[in-house]
This record gives structure tokens, C-alpha cells and sequence, in this order.
């Protein structure tokens, strides 16, 4: 009997050590979340750690998270960060049981881990960075030592005259302290972050945009089909995709918020605000963005109505011209204020077309997830090579002296966007009635415009859809098709063609290196 109480006592040992590792694990990131308010709030441990596997993930591993995972990416990789330091924090509590020191080293491991992966970020602002995880480590690895120690400890029982087990009493009160004085400084943390972006959203509130100087046309009343399930011409802010790398959306006061404009070529440096920005002269247009992670017949892809300032014509103030003009400059590198940069042909943004920086999106000032209080724009290319968010400056260089964010990464230096469509409706799988049954979608291919869309049912002839009307050739168009469904399986396939000829291409290719092809098909059961 006695060998089965000790067995059990050990039992008992080890899953309080095992918890004991995990509540200092949760000490740690609370802590760090209440310093990281002292310096920022990207210097958090699960951001800087979050922030650094981002950038050392390969693109086919990225490009796999997003298609899978969508816009939910970040947050199944921050939940994949603290299942691993959970799981860790229950080794290091049970090695901290025979080798007390050990495992209170281990902690202090990964805060030095997660303090050179802040201070390693492009965004980051220096050592400071690096004291958020430091702290919370510190803090953690005393909390496993003292917790550990009431668990190794001998009590004495006078009325016994020996020693008895260890100090539960002992090591229920200070786990219990901990983990209350641990969610207590999370709590206080995540206030103090929350309070720091206090300035920038009061500032976005009281933004009011001016009328601009070049309204966008009327949207046709043809552009806009009404089928249901097709997308809508123009699609709302809120629903609009967001792909990007910034675990934590950046909030900067349009107050305080400056533009640089500089580099190879700029005869006259610039500085601009965002006050300046609004007593310039604005235009308003509506553009279709495209994300080059999206894949044949996705959701990355919407259509919105901007309005800004003509990039080029900053450039030209500040002295710059195109390489057909003898410019020395063939690339323009936006960064932003979370140290992504993104590089643009400087061709492309002074040949006319509407690149701008934009200050607002749907008739209000840009929301903080779409890049307030200023984004740039520019129509026909993949947004990682055009679109920079939370724009803070643009430097002039060229293709070979500079490879941006996603060019180290294996993707393509330039990327203007592919002709593609898509089938919105009916959805794959789907089980429509025999008779007449509207086939449906979208078209794009920004700066030439579609021309003409086609479908083909099975291995059947191709047929033309109808066109909705056309915008602008920076907008996509819509299109559909009255098929005369029979009953059984089939295969609906669509194909464009833009206004320079050239006819969407049957090759699959994935995202990588610039974008991807192919036809989209749906497969239904008509019954």
C-alpha cells in the first residue's frame, strides 16, 4: 500500500510540475504583454515570434496557410505559437522537477529567442524590442523555480516527529497568486496597448475628405447583373480581402503620419503630410485590386471606388522621370511602417494610369486594416509589387540594386495582373434544376479591360456569355450565361479574353512566381 501512495504522490508531483511549467509559461507572456506596452505593442513575444516565422517561411508553405486558412492565417498561426509553448512549458515543468535549474534556464531560453526575434524584424526600433521577452522570461523562470521549489521541499510534522510530503499548502498559494497576478498584468497590458492607438483612431475620426477635383464616372446601370450569387460590382469595405503579414494592424496618427520621397533620380526631395495630401489635388476612381496569392477561381479579388493623389505627379514634382525619359530610376520601393516593402516599375506608375496614394476608400478615409491613412494603388499589378498599406516612404532605385520583401522570397520582380474569370454561381457541387439556369461571375484584367467572356459545358462547343457593361478598364466586369441545364453531371468552364486579344490560357500554374492561370470549372448535379 505504501508503494502505491508514493506512486501516486509522484503522479501528483509530476502533473503539478507539468503545470507549474505551463503557468510560467502564462506569467511570461502576461508579463511581456504589460512591458511591451513601455515600447510598443509589436514587441510582444507572440508578435516578434509570429512576425519572424512569417518572414523565414518559403512561399510555397505561406502561399498553402493562405489558401487554406484565408484571412484567418494570423490567428491559426498565433494559436499555433502558444500550443507550442504550452506543450514546451509542460516539458521544461517536468525536467524542472529533477533539474531545477535546467528548466528554469529553459525559460529563460526562449525569452532570449523571442528578444532576437523582435529585435531581427524590419520594423524594429532596437535593442528596446528585445526587453519585452526578456522580462517576461525573467519573471518566468523565477515563477518555476519557486513553484518546483514548493514542490521538492520537505515539510516537517511535529506531531509525527518526521518529515512529511511536500508544501501543498505552500504551492497552492503561490501558483494561486501567479496566475491571478498573471492575468492581472495581461489584462493591464492589452489596456495600455489598446490605449496607444487611442491618438490614431481619433484622428481617422475626424478626417473629413474633400470633394475631389476629378470625380470617378457614374457606374453604368448595366454593370451590375441581376443574377443572384454574382458578386456585387462594387464591394463593401468590410468585406473586402486583406492579405498581408501584420499580426498586429498598425495604427498610425494621420497627425503625425509623414511621406519621404527620395533615392536615385529625385532632384528635389519631398516630405509630405497628410494634411498636404488633402489640399492637393484629388482624384476618385474606381479599381480593382487583385491579390497575386489567389488562386484560379478565388476570393482575392474586389473592386472599390478610391480616392487619392496622382503618384506621378509627386514624382514629377520631385524631380523624377521615367527610364523612357532618361530617368535613372527603374524601380520604386515603398516601405511601411511594419517594415514591408514592396517594389514598382516607375514606368508603370508615371505612364499615364491612375497610381495614387490613397486616402480613402467607398467614400470614407481608409479603414486601419486597408492601410490608413495612406495606401498606394496602382492599377494592373499584383498589390505585392504595387499596393503597399501604412505607406511611409518611397525610396528610388533600381531592379538590381534592390530586391524587396517578396523578390527575396522567390517571387517575380514584376507582376502585372493575368487575364482571368470565374464562376460565381452556381456554386461547385451544387444542385440546380433541369431547365434554363443562369450561369454567372466575373471577369478582370486591369489596364486592358475583358472583351469578351466564354462557357463551355462539358466538352462542348465554347459560347459567349453576355457582358454586363464595362466601367473602366481598371474594373472588372461581370458577365452570364442562360444554359439549358439537363439532367445528370456536368462541368462549367469559363474563359476571357481581354482588349489587347489575348485569350485567357488553359496552363495551371500555382501563385508562384507571379500569379496564377489556368480556366475555372465548377462541377454541378442538375436535377
Amino acid at each position: 500500500m505504501r508503494g502505491v501512495r508514493i506512486s501516486r504522490t509522484n503522479l501528483t508531483r509530476g502533473a503539478l510540475a507539468a503545470l507549474s511549467g505551463l503557468l510560467s509559461g502564462y506569467a511570461a507572456l502576461a508579463v511581456a504583454e504589460l512591458a511591451s506596452a513601455a515600447v510598443r505593442p509589436e514587441a510582444g513575444p507572440i508578435t516578434a515570434v509570429g512576425g519572424a516565422a512569417i518572414d523565414r517561411t518559403p512561399a510555397p508553405v505561406k502561399d498553402w496557410a493562405i489558401r487554406n486558412f484565408g484571412e484567418s492565417d494570423k490567428l491559426v498561426l498565433q494559436l499555433g505559437i502558444l500550443a507550442t509553448l504550452a506543450a514546451l512549458g509542460l516539458v521544461l515543468g517536468l525536467v524542472a522537477l529533477r533539474y531545477r535549474r535546467i528548466g528554469a534556464a529553459g525559460v529563460l531560453g526562449f525569452g532570449v529567442v523571442g528578444a532576437a526575434a523582435a529585435i531581427s524584424r524590419p520594423d524594429s526600433t532596437g535593442v528596446a524590442d528585445g526587453m519585452p521577452s526578456l522580462v517576461g522570461a525573467v519573471v518566468g523562470a523565477v515563477l518555476l523555480y519557486v513553484l518546483i521549489g514548493r514542490l521538492t521541499a520537505r515539510r516537517h510534522a511535529p506531531e509525527q516527529g518526521r518529515e512529511s510530503g511536500w508544501d501543498r499548502r505552500g504551492f497552492l498559494i503561490a501558483a494561486t497568486a501567479a496566475a491571478a497576478a498573471s492575468t492581472g498584468a495581461g489584462a493591464l497590458g492589452r489596456t495600455l496597448n489598446g490605449r496607444r492607438g487611442q491618438s490614431a483612431v481619433a484622428s481617422r475620426a475626424g478626417v473629413l475628405l474633400p470633394e475631389p477635383a476629378s470625380p470617378a464616372a457614374a457606374i453604368p446601370s448595366g454593370a451590375q447583373l441581376r443574377v443572384a450569387g454574382v458578386s456585387s460590382f462594387t464591394t463593401p469595405s468590410k468585406t473586402f480581402y486583406r492579405v498581408d503579414t501584420a499580426l498586429v494592424v498598425p495604427k498610425v496618427d494621420a497627425t503625425t503620419w509623414r511621406l519621404r520621397i527620395h533615392g536615385k533620380g529625385v532632384r528635389r526631395p519631398l516630405t509630405v503630410t497628410f494634411q498636404d495630401l488633402l489640399e492637393r489635388e484629388l482624384i476618385e476612381r474606381d479599381i480593382t485590386l487583385t491579390c497575386v496569392s489567389n488562386e484560379v477561381g478565388g476570393p482575392y479579388v474586389g473592386n472599390a471606388r478610391w480616392i487619392g493623389v496622382r503618384l506621378a505627379d509627386l514624382l514629377r514634382e520631385a524631380g523624377v522621370k521615367p527610364p523612357s525619359r532618361g530617368g535613372p530610376a527603374d524601380q520604386l520601393v515603398a516601405r511601411s511602417v511594419d517594415g514591408m516593402t514592396l517594389g514598382t516599375p516607375v514606368e508603370d506608375v508615371m505612364d499615364g494610369r491612375d497610381a495614387m496614394l490613397a486616402v480613402g476608400m467607398n467614400g470614407e478615409p481608409l479603414s486601419f486594416v486597408h492601410g490608413f491613412p495612406v495606401r498606394m494603388l496602382v492599377p494592373g499589378l499584383y498589390g505585392y509589387v504595387s499596393a503597399c498599406k501604412w505607406i511611409e516612404d518611397i525610396e528610388l532605385t533600381t531592379f538590381d540594386d534592390y530586391d524587396p520583401y517578396w523578390v527575396k522570397r522567390k517571387w517575380a520582380k514584376k507582376a502585372p495582373i493575368k487575364t482571368q474569370s470565374r464562376i460565381d454561381t452556381p456554386k461547385p457541387f451544387a444542385r440546380p434544376k433541369a431547365g434554363t439556369v443562369m450561369v454567372a461571375g466575373v471577369a478582370w484584367a486591369q489596364h486592358r479591360g475583358i472583351e469578351k467572356v466564354e462557357i463551355r459545358v462539358d466538352d462542348g462547343p465554347w459560347r459567349p456569355a453576355d457582358l454586363a457593361a464595362q466601367h473602366t478598364v481598371d474594373t472588372w466586369r461581370q458577365w452570364s450565361f442562360p444554359w439549358k441545364a439537363t439532367p445528370g453531371g456536368h462541368t462549367l468552364t469559363v474563359r476571357a479574353t481581354d482588349r489587347t486579344g489575348e485569350v485567357q490560357t488553359e496552363k495551371r500554374t500555382g501563385t508562384i512566381p507571379d500569379g496564377a492561370s489556368g480556366w475555372h470549372s465548377v462541377v454541378v448535379t442538375v436535377d
